[in-house]
């Protein structure tokens, strides 16, 4: 069971690589994506999370946990512990996005950041992307708002960037002009 110890906190060099496709799904690769994907299950139920002192998260890929491996896993329930969306993704790739940009008002945060780091991050309102799952069956996720932003954080950390590396620094806290709120 992966716990907070085992994601790799900024700066760590592996959170800035980009990280390799998957050429073959093989077992190792099928269980860690699991793990990934498990941490998230655990870390959104409070008596796990409590009992392992595992932070909450919504995403996760595999570079911050120390593969180099495209892949990552999401994990997002409504307020009532309803599944709203779960995937475990092998080499997604944006294949379209909107013009329209969105936000988190609040900014957002990063299982490998400790800190708060405080910022608007500009992302596509919508994106479609594409993957394969892990029997190799081929994917198309068409996401919008929080969903987009969350997978789109996560596609990041498949190519080393770090959502504060999308804040402007000029101005962080103000919105781009037609940027809207993720409600």
């Amino acid at each position: 069971m992966l716990t907070t110890k085992d994601i790799i906190r900024d700066p760590d060099p592996m959170l800035r690589k980009k990280v390799a496709e998957i050429k073959e799904i093989d077992k190792e690769t099928v269980d860690q994506l699991k793990e990934m994907r498990e941490y998230l299950v655990n870390s959104q139920n409070e008596e796990t999370a409590e009992k392992y002192g595992l932070r909450p998260g919504v995403g996760l890929a595999a570079p911050q946990i120390g593969l180099d491996k495209r892949m990552l896993a999401v994990y997002i329930e409504d307020g009532e512990g309803d599944i709203d969306h779960d995937f475990m993704l092998i080499n997604p790739k944006v294949k379209s996005h909107s013009v329209t940009e969105t936000y988190l008002p609040g900014g957002e945060g990063c299982l490998s950041v400790d800190e708060d780091i405080a910022g608007l991050v500009h992302r596509y309102q919508r994106i479609k992307v594409n993957a394969v799952d892990i029997e190799g069956n081929p994917v198309e996720i068409k996401a919008k708002g929080m969903l987009a932003v969350v997978l789109q954080h996560e596609l990041d950390h498949l190519d080393g960037i770090m959502f504060y590396d999308r804040i402007d620094e000029d101005m962080p806290m103000e919105p781009k002009i037609g940027a809207r709120p993720v409600e």
